[in-house]
């Protein structure tokens, strides 16, 4: 077992900050520091709008460039999207934001992994393709089957071996796969890539 990852913890209620360091402190795999020294860092806000959003931006650009996870009391399917595209790694809403699902979303982004609440997802692509079209980004780009596939599994928040084992690939198969959907479309991590593809009804 590695180092714990230092995570930071970013709220504008402090009891809901203390909460938050509470939860992340019964996890041995993460350590609680400042945010501006996190590999991960966990934003609990009540809702999304521009200041949240700002505040992940910020985040975002302290020197360790750390992964965000957003935890949120409620999310539209529109604000995931803008979160995602803000560049949070992960979505929590604070009501199913219990220990085992925030170390989980934690653990996740340290590895660049995204996940989104169950019923978001199913938001997301139960929507007809056309309501989801962008006119930039992803323009008539395409996605093989394989590559939805993979998407799909990675927006649903599972790792790679995970993936892998579920579509029968090889974990590297997985990583080239997410890799090569990044470089194409010239996105930043697989959170982008996420976003973007739900953006443009490409899954």
């Amino acid at each position: 077992m590695g180092a714990p990852i230092p995570v930071g913890v970013v709220a504008l209620d402090p009891v809901l900050e203390a909460g938050t360091r509470t939860t992340l402190l019964a996890c041995p795999e993460l350590t609680v520091c400042e945010p501006g020294d996190a590999r991960v860092a966990v934003l609990t806000v009540d809702r999304l709008g521009p200041a949240e959003l700002d505040m992940v931006r910020t985040t975002r650009a302290h020197r360790q460039r750390p992964a965000v996870v957003l935890v949120a009391g409620s999310l539209a399917s529109g604000d995931a999207l803008h979160a995602l595209a803000a560049g949070a790694r992960g979505l929590l809403l604070r009501r199913e934001a219990d220990a085992s699902r925030l170390h989980h979303a934690v653990l996740a982004a340290a590895r660049d992994d995204c996940t989104l609440p169950p019923d978001l997802l199913e938001q997301f692509l139960d929507r007809p393709a056309h309501t989801r079209q962008s006119t930039g980004g992803w323009a008539g780009g395409m996605l093989s089957d394989r590559e939805r596939s993979v998407l799909r599994l990675v927006a649903d928040g599972h790792e790679t071996a995970e993936i892998a084992q579920q579509l029968a690939y090889s974990p590297r198969t997985v990583t080239t796969v997410v890799h090569d959907i990044t470089q194409r479309f010239r996105l930043r991590n697989r959170a982008h890539a996420v976003a973007y593809a739900l953006r443009a009804g490409l899954l």
